[in-house]
């Protein structure tokens, strides 16, 4: 019998017409959608090299002084350690410091918290309130608290006094605002769940807002409190009391190894700030 030849079988596809496939491939990009980019980077150029002319900034100049330096440092070293004389007086201003940096804290806490409630947008009564508590958080944080010092040392006399009333204007602002930006971002359904039930603002914000927010508040309230203490030392420079006082006079008189003291107390008072403010911290954490 004659073998019957059988067709070997194509698929669908190889039935197909072919088809001439070119690979496309990607547009060019554009070179006008990086000049923003571009832009950027030449304005940061341009500005750092105004920046460098204008603040006279010269390795030049600091290698040349490296002299200066060095016969400060060995007039600086080994501190004074005398008791009556430098560390005592030196102890007891550090105190003072402290105290500056606490008040300047703890009493700006019933204006920052008022602020911060009219000055955030969903716990604020109205948008004229929201825009002038905005406008106070903006003045207040705008003036350093060096100049709040220099003005009430004009209006009540040298001392600490001066610094913490400077602390509490400016740390209102500071704080308010952080606040503020806190409460912008709770969770919105426990307050309007409150509202539909006919809840007032005085309680909304009582039950609602502030059991969300408690937290961060306090974890802001503890940053504030650690940089207002080094503020108080900087503050003390302008005649605000404290060891920053101790440090100007003794930059005055020449007595580098009295200052180095000084410093060496303060940097004893920031780590302990620290150090309490990471703990108290980490336990509000848990």
């Amino acid at each position: 019998m004659p073998t019957q030849l059988h067709p070997e079988p194509t698929s669908k596809t190889s039935q197909l017409p072919k088809e001439n496939k070119q690979t496309l491939a990607p547009p060019p990009r554009s070179s006008w959608r990086n000049w923003p980019t571009a832009a950027l980077i030449v304005a940061l150029v341009v500005a750092h090299v105004v920046a460098l002319r204008e603040t006279e900034f010269s390795f030049t100049a600091l290698v040349d002084g490296s002299g200066g330096i060095m016969r400060f440092l060995s007039e600086a070293l080994p501190p004074d350690l005398d008791w009556e004389n430098v560390v005592k007086p030196g102890i007891e201003a550090t105190g003072i410091t402290l105290w500056i940096g606490l008040l300047g804290t703890t009493l700006s806490i019933p204006t920052s918290a008022l602020l911060a409630v009219w000055g955030s947008r969903t716990t604020s009564p109205h948008p004229i309130v929201y825009q002038i508590s905005r406008t106070i958080l903006s003045f207040f944080r705008a003036v350093p608290d060096i100049v709040f010092a220099l003005i009430f040392v004009t209006a009540v006399g040298l001392g600490p006094f001066a610094g913490v009333l400077a602390l509490i204007c400016h740390n209102t602002g500071v704080m308010g605002k952080l606040w503020a930006e806190s409460i912008e971002e709770i969770d919105p359904g426990p307050s309007l769940a409150l509202h539909t039930v006919g809840a007032n603002r005085a309680q909304i914000v009582s039950n609602a807002t502030l059991p969300q927010v408690s937290a961060s508040l306090m974890g802001l309230l503890l940053y504030r409190f650690d940089v207002n203490v080094r503020s108080s030392l900087v503050l003390g420079l302008v005649g605000a009391g404290g060891i920053g006082l101790l440090i100007n006079q003794s930059i005055k008189s020449f007595q580098f190894d009295a200052m180095m003291t000084h410093i060496l107390i303060v940097l004893v008072l920031v780590v302990l700030v620290d150090t309490f403010s990471a703990v108290v911290r980490k336990r509000l954490a848990q």
